[in-house]
């Protein structure tokens, strides 16, 4: 009978204690300030929504139970940043002046120079000192017009790396069943300007009947703006004479295979030189027009005409031998590059 009556007051006693620990829990709730923090703040915290409980072996905080108020927005990026919450982000900028201020190659000081310097060489061999060659066959052909037809070329190659390479140009034209009129050739050294243009030093030689001749030559090669190919030279001869050359082309592509190619080329004279038929000013003028078909870009036959005129003595001194001073020419020629 006693058993029977305990088990009837916990029944009725039950209900009764969880309603009053659920008026207590309300009325911390209105006077913590920590409680009910803003449902915003909330998405912005991992944490948010879980209670902080301590554990049994800590001791008792009065704010146990209550949600961890959420870090600012800009804390949050920080912490997706992989940054501490209200530590600024390093400044950007350049290296500091110590930096720059060390020595040349630092790994010396403790491998030594002996054994360093074989490194630094298969480096410097790897990353831009390759060695590579090119010959360019710009025109070789077959001129055609008023008198005797003949023939021209103008061909070009170098070897070495993308700082400094050997030039050797040469060209010459004639006329068909007869001895080489004239034939030109240089060997230049080349030294890189800039990623465009190319100061070239070296001589220059004429093979002429009875008449050769030697040349000093400085000059530049190299693209100009809007893709123009860009040659001048200044020569000095063995005899003191002083002439000049400029020379400009532009391949305009039709299509992907057919390339329109104009072409200009200048030659001035300090002095009348009259044992080459050379008068002082401009000299000649010669204008050329080509259009190629390019099967493969390394072959490519074309067909043009040019326009070649003397100016002034030179014209004099060609007329006194019985030749024109200038004229047209039919072209059928190949360009080529290996």
């Amino acid at each position: 009978m006693k058993s029977l009556l305990g088990v009837l007051l916990v029944t009725i006693a039950t209900p009764v204690l969880a309603q009053q620990d659920h008026g207590v829990a309300m009325q911390q709730a209105t006077t913590d300030p920590h409680a009910q923090h803003p449902a915003d703040e909330q998405s912005a915290d991992p944490h948010a929504g879980h209670d902080m409980l301590p554990k049994p072996s800590e001791p008792t905080d009065p704010h146990a139970g209550h949600q961890m108020p959420s870090a600012p927005a800009t804390d949050a990026h920080h912490a997706h940043a992989g940054h501490e919450p209200g530590i600024p982000d390093p400044p950007i900028g350049p290296p500091s002046a110590a930096a720059l201020g060390g020595p040349a190659y630092a790994a010396d000081a403790i491998f030594g120079t002996p054994a360093m310097a074989p490194a630094r060489e298969t480096v410097r061999k790897e990353h831009g000192d390759i060695k590579s060659s090119m010959i360019l066959i710009d025109q070789l052909e077959t001129m055609i017009g008023k008198g005797k037809d003949g023939y021209a070329w103008n061909v070009q190659g170098w070897y070495g790396g993308d700082i400094n390479r050997l030039w050797v140009k040469t060209e010459g034209e004639s006329s068909f069943g007869e001895r080489l009129e004239s034939v030109e050739v240089q060997a230049l050294w080349s030294r890189a300007l800039d990623p465009w243009w190319n100061l070239q030093a070296g001589v220059r030689h004429d093979f002429r009947a009875g008449r050769d001749r030697s040349y000093a030559v400085l000059g530049v090669q190299g693209l100009a703006p809007y893709w123009f190919e860009v040659d001048g030279a200044l020569f000095l001869s063995d005899k003191g004479d002083v002439t000049w050359r400029f020379e400009a082309e532009y391949d305009q592509r039709l299509t992907q295979k057919l390339i329109l190619q104009p072409a200009a080329e200048l030659n001035f004279s300090a002095q009348d030189i009259p044992e080459l038929g050379i008068g002082s000013g401009l000299s000649t003028a010669e204008l050329g027009l080509r259009l190629r078909y390019q099967f493969v870009p390394e072959f490519a036959p074309y067909v043009g005409v040019k326009y070649e005129r003397a100016f002034g003595d030179t014209a004099d001194f060609r007329r006194a031998r019985d030749e024109k001073a200038g004229g047209w020419k039919l072209l059928i020629g190949i360009r080529s590059w290996f």
